[in-house]
């Protein structure tokens, strides 16, 4: 008898399917070819991150049928470990027809025709394997689901906000080891190594995105990784990384020194804390998301500097597989969205002078609650802290 380490019920997995099919039903679309791993774990329950080199499909129909999962036979045990799917079927990589099989299966449950959702936007569907698909698949339509399979992974239930509070403690654990261990003369890749240590022994699953630390000149990289670079008195450094719980993720962020830093840092880090803080105070439930990010640019541009402003102010976090963890809410001007209770997300303000070497990020993870917005990991609207 194989130990089964599902994370939430049968009964979870199928009330939300529900909520997708009728998804589907208003849109017209008769079967869900879903390639994304973090929609295989939300839906079917199939914890795995190997879709990014070993193709794997959760494919059902907007009926109540039984969903089936295709996967390569190496990984079958991990399914039989986690899902409640019952019909999995295997192919061997370099020998099956990867794209038939999924085909096949679809065809079975009657897509012969019409309209078929895949998730074509997903880092796990490879352009070769695109085409093949839509060979195999004429004469159907292929629509994009990425946002429809996403969408009710935006709104938390109560057991996924307990894995989430439960990331946000190993996060908070990495936070912690941060601020006791920076300090000039040690490097970014020894700093970072403290607070993925911290993490791990805390208990965190692994992160879909590498830790982001950057220092001194370096700081202006709102991306980078850490390198071997020595930690210089009077240094910004700042981190984002985030601590995980059955693979719902938290992200903390947040900017410190490494010493007096100069005037300049210091104005810097200022307007990029009002920036934070003006953002959050017009988040709220109904709220457009373009009128958020725009009042977190006021202070931006009264301090002359809303060129620097270069970041979407934040974004929809919660199950995740490398090489994102990012989810369909996107907290920016452009997009027709809205917050809703119980939504969880990443807010930040970043701010950017390449030409100076100077580069400020704070913020966290926040979720909306009937208490309104509330941090669950960061550093938030905090005074600068120096080491």
């Amino acid at each position: 008898m194989l130990e089964k380490f599902a994370a939430f019920s049968e009964a979870e997995h199928r009330a939300r399917l529900a909520q997708v099919r009728a998804l589907m039903k208003d849109k017209g679309i008769h079967c869900a070819i879903s390639i994304a791993p973090e929609s295989h774990y939300y839906y079917g329950g199939y914890d795995s991150w190997v879709s990014v080199n070993s193709p794997q499909a959760l494919i059902f129909t907007a009926d109540d049928d039984a969903p089936t999962i295709v996967l390569r036979d190496t990984d079958l045990s991990l399914a039989y470990e986690s899902t409640w799917v019952r019909d999995i079927r295997p192919y061997r990589l370099m020998f099956d027809n990867v794209a038939s099989a999924i085909a096949s299966v679809a065809k079975e449950k009657g897509a012969t025709r019409g309209k078929i959702g895949i998730e074509t936007q997903s880092y796990a569907l490879p352009h070769a394997l695109g085409l093949a698909l839509a060979e195999q698949l004429k004469p159907a339509e292929i629509v994009d689901t990425t946002t429809l399979m996403g969408l009710p992974r935006l709104v938390k239930s109560p057991a996924e906000f307990a894995y989430l509070r439960e990331a946000a403690q190993h996060a908070s654990a990495g936070l912690s080891a941060m601020r006791k261990t920076m300090r000039a003369g040690i490097t970014e890749i020894a700093l970072a190594a403290e607070i993925e240590h911290a993490m791990r022994f805390s208990g965190s699953d692994y992160w879909s995105i590498p830790t982001e630390l950057s220092g001194g000149t370096r700081s202006a990289g709102g991306h980078a990784t850490p390198r071997s670079r020595i930690i210089k008195s009077g240094d910004l450094v700042h981190a984002e990384f985030a601590g995980v719980s059955a693979r719902y993720h938290t992200t903390a962020i947040h900017t410190m020194a490494a010493g007096e830093p100069t005037a300049r840092a210091r104005k810097v880090y200022e307007v990029a804390r009002q920036s934070l803080a003006a953002g959050i105070s017009a988040a709220g439930d109904g709220v457009a998301v373009g009128d958020i990010e725009e009042a977190s640019l006021e202070p931006v541009r009264s301090a002359n500097m809303e060129d620097a402003a270069v970041m979407r102010f934040g974004y929809g976090i919660g199950i995740a597989y490398p090489p994102i963890w990012l989810e369909p809410l996107q907290i920016s001007r452009g997009p027709n969205q809205r917050l809703q209770k119980g939504m969880v997300f990443v807010l930040h303000s970043y701010l950017q002078f390449p030409d100076e070497g100077l580069g400020v990020i704070q913020g966290g993870t926040y979720a909306l609650t009937d208490k309104g917005v509330e941090m669950l990991i960061g550093s938030g609207d905090t005074p600068l802290e120096v080491a």
